[in-house]
């Protein structure tokens, strides 16, 4: 998992509210094996439309969506992160967020950022024409026009990101403490490992 700590780009004025993980990600692409090429199949049903912002040439490659409020309800399908992921967004600003969304984000390197509606509505109002940027070490998301907004985020999951920690990476992290246990129960619950082959 990429370490986040500052995500600074255009941002996509998406602002949907109750927006689901089958509008995030339909049904029909969780056939997949890989998560790499979800991105295309991302918003799908919104991309049908003309003049949908996603498709808005001066937001492609942003790595920030801009989103109403309870984004990701719906099922828990982790394919929803993995979509936004191959579209490049790596942050997601919105009121509120679905829980097993936000976990599932979290899991997967994607920084969300719960913000009350007015604020929201400010940065739905920048993004239409400049950039935004999140700062993750000391909790900010600012603009070009002195806006400056603070959020809050479990401190477990802040340090997992700023050091890019998914569940694997955490387990590493404790390897010599792990490696020490071995080799200590090696000799004290020797019983455990079972009887030894005489004959090898």
């Amino acid at each position: 998992m990429d370490k986040i700590d500052r995500i600074e780009g255009r941002a996509i004025p998406f602002g949907a509210k109750n927006v689901d993980t089958d509008v995030i990600i339909p049904a029909r692409w969780l056939k997949t094996i890989t998560r790499e090429g979800l991105g295309e199949g991302a918003f799908e049903t919104v991309r049908a439309k003309d003049g949908n912002v996603f498709d808005d040439p001066r937001f492609e490659g942003a790595p920030i969506l801009i989103a109403g409020d309870n984004f990701g309800c719906g099922s828990s399908r982790e394919h929803a992160a993995w979509a936004l992921l191959d579209m490049g967004i790596t942050a997601v600003i919105a009121p509120s967020f679905s829980d097993i969304f936000a976990g599932n984000a979290f899991k997967n390197g994607i920084l969300t950022v719960a913000l009350p509606q007015e604020q929201v509505d400010r940065l739905l109002d920048v993004a239409a024409s400049d950039e935004i940027a999140i700062d993750l070490e000391h909790c900010t998301v600012t603009t070009p026009f002195q806006d400056r907004f603070t959020f809050e985020i479990d401190p477990f999951r802040r340090h997992c990101l700023l050091e890019g920690l998914d569940e694997v990476g955490l387990t590493m992290a404790r390897q010599d403490a792990i490696s020490a246990y071995e080799a200590k129960a090696a000799g004290d619950l020797s019983f455990l490992s079972g009887p030894r082959d005489k004959a090898a």
